[in-house]
């Protein structure tokens, strides 16, 4: 287990990020936490705004008690701010919002209200994620990866289709522009200089969320693959087949395909209906600086697993709330696979789990 203290080399990591936010003296910067955050990042990240002359406020609110009928992790979407006026307000009204919250805002409710400001001024918001700050540093956002997120989203907004197929037998078709519908792009670099921006850190991936009724065929995770809600590397094979977007058989033997179904019946079972089986997002990592193998160097406390969603190469799937698909759901899954080839109609842009960098340039 590493000690969570106040390193100047964490302390720098944090001033880096910043200054890429470009992040002013005078600036109004507001740092939002809960009583489960990770108290240093809190500190850290303090102390790192106010060394570059930022004006900074702290809000911390109580963690909220468990509702839900299994751990909620990996989602993005923090209930910490729970509708309360006062609190969006002033994070609205704010130069800056730095994320601390345990879960992050990325899919909060209150995010798109926070976002438009007030009076024509509006934030750019970093989510810091819940890492243990050495993570953080390991993966400090690099200037060239922005470059690179963008021709991504530049190729999935053009794009017709995602083909996605794998040697362990994967074989799943993604309709970006579906009808009259299409998918919403995004993608994050790590950084976020202007207003309205939001970004996380670690970064470096892009994503499509599918209109309903995009996504057909078989997705086969293999072993060394990961499922990030439960923060394991799979030792067994998982076959899914999905259908008008949503898992409908999972074969497979061994633990992992028995924790899998378990946690789907559990929100199928509390929410009475089967939004938790369905596509939430799809896209491909893109941040060298990330790794598939670093959940293998912390303890479970000190890992969140956000660098995996990035590692060069992924194909991720993700299970769950989907706005564009009009899907809600706090049953969520982060399935980042290696070894895949995607096809963006005719381009490939990740072959065999390697990013094709002409493709993208």
């Amino acid at each position: 287990m590493l000690v969570e203290r106040i390193e100047n080399r964490w302390l720098a990591a944090f001033t880096r990020t910043f200054t890429l936010c470009k992040v002013q003296p005078g600036e109004v910067v507001a740092i939002l936490a809960e009583t489960q955050s990770r108290r240093v990042n809190v500190d850290l990240a303090r102390l790192a705004l106010e060394a570059m002359g930022a004006r900074v406020f702290e809000v911390t609110l109580t963690t909220p008690a468990l509702t839900a009928p299994a751990p909620v992790r990996s989602t993005g979407a923090s209930d910490a701010i729970g509708q309360l006026g006062p609190v969006v307000a002033a994070l609205a009204r704010a130069d800056m919002v730095v994320d601390c919250t345990v879960e992050g805002l990325l899919h909060a409710p209150e995010l798109p209200t926070i976002m438009k400001g007030v009076d024509g001024h509006m934030p750019r918001l970093l989510m810091v994620s819940n890492e243990h700050p050495e993570i953080l540093e390991r993966t400090v956002p690099d200037p060239a990866l922005e470059g690179v997120v963008r021709s991504a989203m530049k190729k999935l907004r053009a794009a017709q289709q995602m083909h996605v197929t794998s040697a362990a037998g994967t074989d799943l078709r993604v309709n970006l522009k579906h009808g009259d519908k299409q998918a919403v792009v995004g993608g994050v670099w790590g950084f976020c200089p202007k207003p309205g921006m939001v970004s996380h850190w670690p970064a470096g991936l892009a994503l499509a969320f599918p209109a309903a009724g995009s996504v057909n065929g078989t997705l086969v995770m293999a072993p060394g693959d990961v499922n990030l809600t439960f923060k394991s590397y799979l030792r067994d094979t998982i076959r899914l087949t999905i259908e008008d977007d949503s898992v409908v058989a999972i074969e497979g033997q061994g633990v992992d395909v028995d924790m899998m179904r378990g946690y789907w019946k559990a929100w199928e079972d509390a929410e009475g209906h089967r939004a938790a089986y369905a596509v939430s997002h799809v896209g491909f990592g893109l941040n060298p600086a990330a790794r598939w193998d670093a959940m293998a160097f912390y303890d479970k406390r000190d890992c969140n697993g956000t660098e995996l969603r990035a590692f060069a190469g992924n194909f991720l799937y993700s299970t769950g709330a989907n706005e564009v698909a009009g899907r809600h759901t706090l049953g969520h899954f982060d399935l980042p696979m290696r070894g895949c080839t995607i096809c963006l109609d005719d381009t490939v842009v990740v072959d065999a789990g390697q990013v094709v960098s002409a493709a993208l340039a």
